[in-house]
């Protein structure tokens, strides 16, 4: 037995229980292993054994996470979501191509302000496909063949080739080069800063005709028949009467003469060739290798002898291939040089071709701005074909010079610049009829026979028509019909020569050549104005100038004309504008208002014996006044642009190959060696 100390003594006792339970039992009585179950029973036995506080706090930081994460969804996924689906339509989108009409549409948008800067429109012009490799490029001087009018009429027209070639045209290499905006019009730029070079080794001759031109010609119909009747009967009257002079005087039987040099037979020459009146052409030939003798004691004006002379022997030179035209043009155009020969490089307005002298006007030393800006397309020309530098670089330096003027409104020039100082005169006064029109027009031809690289060209071109929409556009009544006034120091007047005419047609060749698509729209309403200018007449012709109503007026016609403008010259400006509206457009409208005009030619200024006269009242059919001078341009343009409009031959002087100077001689555009 133990004592009572020993008990006291000793440590207290602990009772253990020890239990051992396999993992089968352990399972089946619910202990612990690992499963998803059991995680979820001790978290939440974990989860009650918090305090209130605890789990509340817990909580609110879980709301306030979540509402965050919303917040930051919303303003961050939104724009991404956004910029995401706009770049998946830049990649779906293909850049449109406007639908082709007869030939190449305007390609580009309409500009949205005036005053848009270059490089607003990174577009690319329409270019044309390239030639097929068993067809040898040949000088850009090709020959045309005379229609024939014993050949069958083809049964299907080649426009739809025409389409094919401007529709794939568009697919060629178009990244190849950067290119130049201005205002949406697409410019090609140059390699260099220099213009087409004139170096030439030889003297280029026209080949024969490219493999793609060798096709049927297609035949004459009866209005174009109605033409060629038309210019035999005027050619009979100069023949009869003025044969190797200047002008026809068809009542009188007889003849005036200004330069004494056969005008209205070298205006005609080429229009002989193209209406295909070969024994006409065959007498004037003669009569320019025997007769035509540019030596002489005679002013002549540098202006009208470039584009009627100089540009007629070229037109011809390159459309029949014979080199007396050439050398012909060489002459007049060494005797015309010593215009240039001013201070200020601006040329004078007269030329002794005899004695190597020039001279301004005796009342004025002033030169008109179109006169001076009218002649490049000639001389740059004839230093094409001659490979003499001196041509081109006299016309260009003017060209250059006007460029940089001031007193310019919007790209709008005024009417004359003096020869001494090269400055602009006459301020204040804007006007797109004499004095000033061809210098608009040539613009645009100059970038077109270029080949499209001289960009301050069409920079001065482009400027000059937002020009025109700013200041000289407004609308008659009561027909509202588009009209181009003119500005006189601040005030609008709604006065319009025949002359502006010729508008139009420029707008339109613009738009054929890739400029903005407005320039279209705006030809077709301004060439409907120049039809009602003849079809708001008594006669059926068009006075030389005419005055707008602006405000309605009961018993008011749109077009009213002043005594002192009621006069016809039998001028071409309307007919050439009806002529590419129709080659563009393939609206027969414009041949039907052009047969109109031709048949009251015929009505009221047709000569029995022979030629036509210009008229004095065009307000009276039964006694329009005969003025006794058929000018020389009716023949070298009005009777051709006649026959043109009437074709439905695009290749009949096409106009992706020729440009046609201000007196409607064909030169060719320039193609790159």
């Amino acid at each position: 037995m133990y004592s009572a100390a020993a008990v006291a003594a000793s440590p207290p006792r602990r009772d253990f229980i020890s239990v051992t339970l396999s993992p089968e039992e352990a399972v089946g009585a619910g202990g612990y292993n690992n499963s998803k179950a059991w995680r979820r029973r001790s978290c939440w036995r974990k989860w009650k054994q918090l305090s209130r506080l605890q789990r509340s706090v817990i909580l609110f930081l879980f709301a306030f996470l979540a509402v965050c994460g919303v917040i930051s969804y919303t303003s961050i996924g939104e724009p991404w979501k956004s910029l995401t689906n706009k770049s998946l339509d830049d990649l779906r989108t293909e850049p449109e191509i406007p639908g082709l009409k007869l030939a190449n549409p305007a390609v580009l948008p309409a500009p949205q302000k005036a005053d848009i800067n270059l490089g607003d429109y990174p577009e690319l012009s329409p270019q044309k496909p390239p030639r097929p490799p068993h067809v040898q490029r040949g000088p850009s001087n090709l020959q045309i063949k005379p229609p024939r009018r014993d050949v069958r009429l083809k049964t299907e027209h080649d426009t739809s080739r025409v389409v094919e070639k401007l529709l794939q045209a568009d697919k060629e290499e178009k990244t190849e080069k950067s290119i130049i905006s201005w205002r949406g019009a697409v410019i090609e730029p140059d390699q260099s800063t220099e213009p087409p070079s004139s170096k030439i080794k030889e003297p280029e001759k026209p080949s024969s005709v490219e493999a793609e031109d060798q096709k049927e010609p297609v035949p004459i119909n009866e209005r174009q028949m109605a033409v060629i009747e038309a210019f035999r009967h005027a050619w009979k009257g100069y023949k009869d009467f003025a044969w190797g002079h200047d002008e026809l005087k068809p009542l009188s039987k007889s003849y005036s003469e200004w330069f004494g040099l056969g005008l209205t037979l070298i205006d005609a020459l080429d229009t002989m060739w193209i209406l295909g009146l070969k024994e006409e052409f065959e007498e004037a030939r003669k009569w320019v290798a025997n007769d035509l003798v540019f030596d002489k004691n005679v002013d002549v004006n540098l202006f009208e002898s470039t584009i009627r002379i100089l540009g007629g022997l070229l037109s011809t030179y390159h459309l029949s291939g014979d080199s007396l035209f050439l050398e012909k043009a060489k002459d007049i155009g060494n005797r015309l040089m010593p215009a240039f020969k001013t201070p200020s490089k601006i040329p004078y307005s007269d030329v002794n071709i005899g004695r190597g002298t020039a001279h301004p006007p005796r009342w004025t030393s002033d030169s008109t701005v179109a006169e001076v800006t009218s002649i490049q397309l000639e001389f740059r020309e004839l230093s094409h074909l001659t490979g003499d530098e001196k041509f081109q670089k006299a016309v260009d330096e003017v060209m250059k010079h006007v460029h940089t003027l001031s007193g310019k409104n919007d790209g709008l020039v005024p009417m004359f610049i003096n020869t001494n100082s090269g400055q602009f005169t006459h301020l204040g006064v804007y006007t797109l009829g004499a004095r000033a029109d061809s210098y608009y027009e040539y613009l645009l031809k100059q970038w077109i026979q270029g080949g499209k690289k001289e960009n301050e060209l069409l920079e001065d071109y482009m400027r000059a028509i937002e020009g025109v929409k700013k200041h000289l556009l407004q609308r008659s009544q009561p027909k509202k019909l588009t009209f181009v006034g003119e500005l006189a120091h601040g005030h609008f007047s709604a006065k319009m020569d025949h002359l502006v005419c010729f508008l139009p047609g420029t707008l339109a060749l613009g738009a054929h050549n890739g400029l903005t698509a407005d320039h279209m729209k705006l030809a077709e309403a301004l060439i409907e104005t120049c039809y009602q200018m003849y079809a708001q007449v008594e006669t059926g012709l068009s006075p030389e100038i005419v005055h707008f109503n602006l405000h309605a007026q009961k018993g008011y016609k749109d077009v009213e004309i002043k005594p002192a403008d009621r006069h016809n010259l039998l001028r071409p400006e309307t007919v050439e504008s009806l002529f590419y509206m129709y080659r563009f457009t393939g609206d027969k409208k414009y041949q039907d208002w052009g047969w109109e005009i031709l048949q009251n030619f015929n009505k009221y200024t047709r000569v029995p014996t022979g030629g036509y006269t210009s008229i004095n009242n065009v307000q009276n059919p039964s006694n329009p006044e005969p003025r006794d001078k058929m000018e020389s341009f009716f023949l070298g343009e009005t009777l051709k642009y006649m026959f043109l409009l009437f074709s439905d031959d695009i290749d009949l002087i096409n106009l992706d190959k020729y440009v046609f100077n201000t007196e409607a001689h064909p030169l060719p555009i320039w193609v790159p060696a």
